[in-house]
């Protein structure tokens, strides 16, 4: 019985050491949480803003650009997945690799060869523990990204998109990640970065549609300015919201790691306390029995 004692005793330590943990990690999480909602509500109109230029300058000039129309000599397609740098944010990067896979299978059942693109340890373990070439990986930024790893993001992606086919040219950008939607509902989303889909305006019948923008030098050069600066932005954005969810999947994961870890230390403590009572009861026992002997003596 002692035995079994010093063994639930033990595990109880080592479950109460378990807790500090959890619950130092779901407070950092929901200290960090505002100041990451913040940064996705600020990145918002930005790049809102630039989407709409981007769509302005491609809808009212008609300038054939390479980022706005279908690459037809490629079949490569350059994957960007975001995913943790950390685990214990329960099933957050797991439910992003599995829509990366769903949207690789979809694509190469269409013929096409996916390259990832991998932003997070998580992801870059996942790819090169099943032996996949990785166009690029980055980590250390999972739940803090910088604008500096979105513009080098964005430059590495739009070199593969810009360059020749028989170079590696892929001839779409795609970001899968996960979007915030609030403390409880996080959902992993796929994006095409590149090329632009450009929803023309419609006139009403017997109307003329004026141009609603003047150009200068031109609308290709505009182009050539505002591109990598909306591919920097819409990475920066999608890293951003990542980053919430991130940071909301691990509090919510840390604050059940930590209930459970509570029914745990209960269930111990009441296997211990029984296991004293019996202990308690076999000594009381002992000593009556010796004491029967001794008065029969």
């Amino acid at each position: 019985m002692g035995g079994q004692q010093r063994v639930y005793r033990q595990r109880i330590r080592s479950t109460q050491s378990l807790k500090k943990i959890f619950r130092a990690m779901e407070l950092i999480a929901a200290s960090r949480i505002g100041k990451a909602r913040d940064r996705v509500a600020a990145a918002g109109p930005y790049s809102q803003a630039i989407t709409r230029a981007i769509s302005a300058v491609a809808t009212h000039s008609k300038v054939e650009h390479p980022l706005t129309s279908e690459r037809t000599d490629s079949d490569r397609i350059a994957v960007l997945v975001i995913t943790a740098d950390r685990g214990m944010a329960g099933a957050y990067s797991a439910n992003v690799l599995r829509e990366s896979e769903r949207m690789k299978e979809r694509l190469e059942g269409r013929g096409k060869t996916v390259v990832p693109y991998a932003l997070g340890r998580r992801g870059v373990t996942y790819f090169k523990f099943r032996k996949r070439d990785i166009g690029g990986e980055w980590t250390g930024e999972s739940d803090s990204p910088t604008v500096e790893t979105a513009r080098e993001i964005a430059r590495e992606l739009y070199s593969a998109f810009t360059a020749p086919a028989e170079e590696g040219g892929v001839a779409e950008l795609r970001i899968v990640y996960t979007h915030f939607n609030s403390m409880v509902a996080q959902e992993p989303r796929v994006i095409r970065l590149l090329p632009l889909a450009v929803v023309e305006g419609v006139a009403e019948p017997g109307e003329d549609v004026e141009p609603l923008y003047e150009f200068e030098p031109g609308a290709e050069e505009v182009l050539d300015a505002l591109l990598p600066r909306y591919i920097e932005s819409r990475i920066h954005a999608c890293m951003l919201q990542a980053a919430a969810s991130e940071l909301a999947s691990r509090q919510r994961a840390m604050n059940t790691a930590v209930s459970n870890a509570e029914d745990i230390i209960r269930q111990y403590t009441r296997l211990a306390n029984s296991a004293r009572q019996a202990e308690i009861t076999q000594e009381i026992s002992e000593i009556v029995s010796g004491a029967d002997a001794l008065a029969a003596s």
